[in-house]
C-alpha cells in the first residue's frame, strides 16, 4: 500500500488561514439554510402515500436490525439508532479512517387516520422501511325506514 501525504498549508500566516477557514465553511452554510439539506446528525427520509397506507423509508446504511428503536407515543412516532463503535485491536495500527457511524432520531406526528396497532418494520439493504396502514373508513351512511 502506497503512502499518500496530503498537500497542507503551512499554518504561518495566522490571517491568511483565518480568512481560508472562513471562506471553506461559507458554501456549508449557505447549504444548510437555503437549499433545506438535513443536518448532520439526521438521516434522509421518504415518505409514500398509498391506497393502503403511508410508508417511510428511512435510509441508514452499515446499522444492524438490533440497532434502530421504533417508538409510537400517544401521536408521535420515533425513530431511532445507535451504533456502538469497533475498537481496534492493540496488534493493528490504524492508518486511515474515513466513516464513522453516528446515531440519529427522527420524530413525525401521525393523524388518526392511521391505525396504530398495524404499524410494521422491515430492514433491508440498508433502508428500514415502516408500513402505516390507514384506518378503514366507516360509512356513516344508511337508509332511514320512514314510519
Amino acid at each position: 500500500m502506497a503512502y499518500v501525504q496530503l498537500n497542507r498549508r503551512p499554518v504561518s500566516d495566522s490571517f491568511s488561514s483565518f480568512v481560508d477557514e472562513m471562506f471553506s465553511e461559507l458554501p456549508v452554510l449557505f447549504n444548510n439554510g437555503f437549499n433545506n439539506t438535513l443536518r448532520k446528525d439526521s438521516v434522509p427520509v421518504n415518505v409514500k402515500e398509498t391506497e393502503k397506507g403511508f410508508e417511510l423509508e428511512v435510509v441508514a446504511p452499515g446499522f444492524d436490525k438490533a440497532d434502530f428503536k421504533v417508538n409510537l407515543e400517544q401521536n408521535l412516532l420515533t425513530i431511532s439508532a445507535e451504533k456502538q463503535a469497533v475498537e481496534g485491536s492493540e496488534n493493528e495500527k490504524q492508518i486511515r479512517n474515513e466513516y464513522s457511524f453516528r446515531s440519529f432520531k427522527r420524530s413525525f406526528t401521525i393523524d388518526d387516520k392511521i391505525d396504530a396497532t398495524g404499524i410494521d418494520a422491515s430492514y433491508v439493504n440498508g433502508v428500514l422501511r415502516l408500513n402505516l396502514p390507514k384506518k378503514a373508513e366507516v360509512k356513516a351512511s344508511k337508509a332511514i325506514e320512514i314510519k
